[in-house]
């Protein structure tokens, strides 16, 4: 038999208390030790917020493209339509914005005529013109101030 005497009720109620602490602030430490999961990996290439066909239709909404579609069906007698073409698949890079390289034609049943040069952001906040005669880039506000006539001259 053991001559010891137990240890007194509060020093076993102290002992269990210290160990409850220490299990307590090891879990802690290890939620805070735990790296934070990763974020989602962003997709490399992103798809533009506006579709070709989007940059498109945008350009044939305009009142100015709209007016020369109705004077080369007219002028034409039904044998031309104005229309939007794609002038190169490879977007156009400028200030670090990528755009859609668009013109809008004259389309006849033997060939199509160019009648004008635009860019629109494939994020679609804008469109430029392409003034292939000064070599210049006009915001479509610029370009609206210098076009003197919306009227055009179909070949017949």
């Amino acid at each position: 038999m053991s001559t010891r005497a137990a240890p007194p009720s509060h020093l076993r109620l102290t002992l269990a208390v210290i160990a409850l602490c220490c299990a307590v602030v090891g879990c802690k430490r290890a939620e805070r030790d735990t790296p934070p999961a990763p974020a989602p990996a962003a997709p490399t290439a992103q798809a533009p917020a506006h579709s070709k066909q989007d940059a498109m239709d945008s350009l044939l909404a305009l009142p100015e493209l709209q007016a020369w579609s109705r004077q080369i069906e007219q002028r034409s007698q039904g044998k031309a339509h104005g229309a939007v073409i794609e002038d190169d698949p490879v977007p156009r890079e400028v200030n670090g914005k990528k755009y859609y390289q668009l013109s809008f034609v004259e389309n006849r049943a033997d060939d199509a005529r160019r009648r004008e040069s635009f860019l629109v952001a494939q994020d679609g906040s804008e469109i430029l013109v392409d003034d292939t005669g000064s070599d210049t880039l006009l915001s479509l506000q610029e370009w609206r101030r210098t076009i003197e006539r919306v009227d055009i001259k179909s070949a017949n």
